[in-house]
């Protein structure tokens, strides 16, 4: 359990997933410089989580920029949507709605489904927190993704809740070192808004930087 002065941030999780070092220059350094893609995606949150956006039918209703937090994971966060549905029995308790209800998290993304876990780890991180936050069960959720428009249900499984803890542990002990960690190269890597600050070809391994400067040294005697 991790006390709530230390609680980092949710999002933060999928920085971390797919680049440790953009998560560290980031969340450790508080290092930011925006992007067309992170101005696109920011543009999509801030439709998804405007909270005077309403939709309520009978036995269904939205709530926008939800706030939640998770002791377990030391996480907390604001969440785009969540879908309520309601239920004959078990369910969380609402207040001002009468009965219970099933939530379910809806996470916009403005591009398109990943290759990789990065999306999914984000959303059962931000699953775990809305269960702690509701005192409920929550057996799926969805991605919703801007450039397909394409909704993506994902079952929340033990495994997955497993590895998000144990990514969440790594995050903690990484953050309380205040450790910048090393760069990898990735072929996207020109994409990210961070490249001019990270550099990572001089920055991947002290060693590559030592066998760059030697080189340059050996053939400038040449």
């Amino acid at each position: 359990m991790y006390r709530e002065d230390d609680y980092l941030m949710l999002s933060g999780i999928q920085h971390f997933y797919f680049c440790k070092r953009q998560w560290s220059l980031i969340h450790v350094e508080q290092q930011w410089k925006e992007n067309k893609w992170t101005a696109e995606g920011r543009i999509v949150h801030e439709k998804a989580d405007n909270p005077y956006l309403k939709e309520k039918r009978k036995n269904h209703f939205i709530s926008r920029a939800m706030p939640v937090a998770s002791s377990k994971l030391g996480l907390s966060g604001i969440l785009d949507v969540v879908e309520f549905t309601k239920q004959e029995s078990a369910g969380a308790e609402i207040q001002g709605k009468n009965g219970l209800w099933d939530p379910a998290i809806v996470e916009f993304k403005r591009g398109k489904e990943k290759k990789d876990n990065r999306d999914i780890v984000q959303l059962v991180a931000q699953v775990i927190c809305l269960e702690e936050t509701l005192d409920v069960e929550i057996s799926h959720s969805f991605l919703y993704y801007n450039q397909t428009n394409k909704k993506v249900k994902v079952e929340i499984t033990q495994d997955l809740r497993k590895e998000v803890g144990h990514t969440a542990n790594i995050m903690h002990e990484i953050y309380k070192e205040g450790r910048t960690l090393q760069a990898e190269t990735y072929k996207n890597c020109k994409e990210c808004s961070l490249y001019d600050i990270c550099i990572p070809r001089l920055t991947k391994k002290k060693t590559n930087i030592a066998n760059y400067m030697s080189n340059h040294l050996n053939e400038d005697m040449i």
